[in-house]
């Protein structure tokens, strides 16, 4: 942890299941979303229906707290394991994805011609500076002061962003920005696992997925997804 961040926020969950929404049309065309709002396109909504049984089943009945990012993508994922649950779903607009200003809605190839110089730093795992958007520290912010505000409960499944997903990790592993993309991207609709244990946080599990082809649980590789892309084009 760095000086110029504050000490964590004591959590009111003991497990938290940070998970990415489905995909987009977006998602497959290596578009920037960011804050937009694309919906789930016809593959985004079989992962989601995939993969919510398989994550209810590690679960607790009637103690799992969800709560999503408002953005329609995220927001749809989270309803396909709440009606399996059996819970309220609660929406956040705090865990929402990574703002990213004048990249939103440019692909990658064009965000590469355009402004190359910022292009260069997000593939190296920098901040980006110049786009607008917000600081990478900002999302982290945000994020947790939503989480803190929850009911207390054992597990809470947090439905949001490549993005935000990655900044919230780092931050509740004490990870400076020197560590960033440490844990390789979360794929559509795959998950981390992390547990609060001996007063820190701890990765219990990273990545994690069904597989389309047999609906069993599976792992996501950094290789699947392109090179510097730790916010999974958001």
């Amino acid at each position: 942890m760095t000086t110029a961040e504050p000490a964590l926020p004591v959590l009111p969950m003991e497990r938290l299941v940070l998970w990415r929404h489905g995909r987009t049309e977006w998602n497959a065309t290596g578009r920037f979303q960011g804050q937009l709002d694309p919906p789930l396109d016809a593959e985004g909504r079989s992962q989601a229906a995939r993969v919510a049984p398989e994550l209810a089943a590690d679960l607790p009945a009637g103690q799992t707290t969800v709560v999503s990012s408002d953005l329609s993508r995220a927001a749809e994922t989270a309803a396909s394991l709440t009606a399996v649950l059996g819970v309220q779903l609660r929406l956040d607009p705090r865990l929402r994805e990574h703002g990213m200003g004048l990249w939103e809605g440019l692909t990658r190839d064009e965000v590469a011609e355009r402004y190359p110089e910022q292009y260069a730093d997000w593939v190296a795992g920098r901040a980006v500076e110049g786009r607008g958007g917000e600081h990478p520290a900002e999302v982290a912010a945000r994020a947790l002061a939503a989480l803190v505000e929850l009911p207390p409960s054992p597990v809470t499944v947090v439905v949001t962003h490549g993005g935000t997903a990655g900044r919230l990790m780092e931050r509740l592993l004490l990870l400076g920005p020197e560590h960033r993309r440490v844990f390789g991207p979360l794929g559509n609709c795959a998950w981390t696992e992390l547990a609060h244990q001996g007063g820190r946080w701890r990765v219990m599990r990273h990545n994690s997925a069904v597989s389309r082809r047999t609906g069993a649980r599976d792992a996501v590789t950094a290789a699947s997804a392109p090179v510097g892309d730790a916010e999974a084009v958001a």
